[in-house]
């Protein structure tokens, strides 16, 4: 085994230039044997179950201009939709009958959804669903506001911060939004008692193997409960089109290590991990992830929440998602989990 994934495995840490030193020598590293690893240590802590959250896109409205985002505001051809919350809760309860026991409300920064409106569709979440989590994926918002939407019920937040390296931010992102803010939330969100996911795009424009150390090191310091990695696609109408796709091995092999450095993390398997590979999502569980997110949706409305480009299972019926996830996992020894699957050794300060 390579001396500094030892070290990685003994000590929960590298420095920076270790880091570097890691991923520009990634193609010397015996994947099989650390592939390997990461599942021993994956399974140390969960076992062979593997958890599914129930994704909601509920609107693709957003009013920021993120260069590489297919909902982007100013993507004039994107065909516009908002979820009621008669619809979410429907989502919801089919969800429910089909063993989902974690809902993940994921939206564009869409102004629509004030606290009071987001407030009201968690409350009918957890008042029919109270053996259920509920985790929001809303963007940046006040502390303020996360603080109504955890007592509303919301238990977890993902909040991918793309890159934790500033001028790559800036690469990415309108000078409106920064760096800063984005972090801001993340501390907010943490202090208030959820349990967050942070995340990056694998192989994004301007992407360096220092890029990828600056993430690495905000993750091993800011300990999240979750992270999502997933590869960059571009989408035909942004100005990243032209650009190539994110790689499945650095994907794979940062899963790999993510795991290794955070060994109760919940980790997914991405859709987009699946969008490059047809079993890109099977591969990502034996790299070392434990959460699959099978959409719940209305079909009407998934071939319109596009991030990027060719994005995999927007025909699908709820249920034909959730059964074709449990088949593919049985398939490689593993089994879908009814749970809420919350990280282990996390509890909410406010129950402690």
């Amino acid at each position: 085994m390579d001396q500094l994934i030892e070290k990685l495995r003994q000590n929960g840490a590298l420095e920076r230039n270790e880091w570097i030193t890691l991923l520009n020598r990634r193609s010397r590293i015996d994947t099989d044997e650390l592939f390997a690893l990461s599942r021993e240590v994956r399974e140390s802590v969960y076992g062979k179950d593997v958890y599914m959250r129930g994704l909601i896109e509920f609107t693709n409205y957003c009013k920021n201009d993120c260069y590489y985002c297919g909902i982007r505001r100013g993507n004039n051809k994107a065909e516009r939709y908002r979820l009621t919350e008669d619809n979410i809760l429907d989502c919801c309860l089919t969800g429910y009958g089909l063993g989902f026991r974690t809902f993940v409300l994921q939206g564009g920064e869409d102004p629509y959804f004030t606290d009071g409106r987001l407030e009201r569709i968690v409350r009918a979440i957890k008042k029919s669903l109270p053996d259920c989590a509920v985790t929001l994926s809303v963007g940046e918002r006040s502390g303020n506001s996360y603080e109504r939407l955890f007592n509303a019920g919301a238990e977890r937040y993902l909040l991918r911060n793309e890159t934790a390296n500033g001028a790559h931010y800036k690469m990415l992102h309108p000078p409106v939004l920064s760096l800063e803010n984005r972090m801001r939330c993340l501390r907010d969100l943490k202090e208030i008692g959820y349990q967050v996911g942070c995340g990056f795009m694998v192989g994004s424009p301007g992407q360096t193997p220092e890029c990828l150390a600056d993430d690495l090191m905000f993750i091993q310091a800011f300990k999240p409960q979750m992270v999502g990695i997933g590869p960059f696609i571009p989408h035909r109408d942004t100005a990243f089109a032209p650009k190539p796709q994110g790689s499945l091995g650095l994907t794979l092999f940062l899963l790999a290590i993510i795991r290794l450095l955070l060994p109760n993390l919940l980790l997914p398997a991405t859709t987009a991990l699946g969008t490059i590979h047809p079993k890109g999502r099977e591969l990502g569980i034996l790299a070392g992830a434990n959460v699959v997110m099978p959409n719940l949706s209305p079909s009407g409305v998934r071939g319109k929440y596009l991030l990027y480009d060719g994005k995999i299972c927007t025909g699908d019926e709820a249920a034909e998602c959730r059964f074709c996830m449990q088949r593919r996992i049985e398939r490689i020894g593993y089994k879908l989990a009814v749970s809420r699957g919350d990280c282990v050794g996390f509890y909410r300060k406010d129950l402690i």
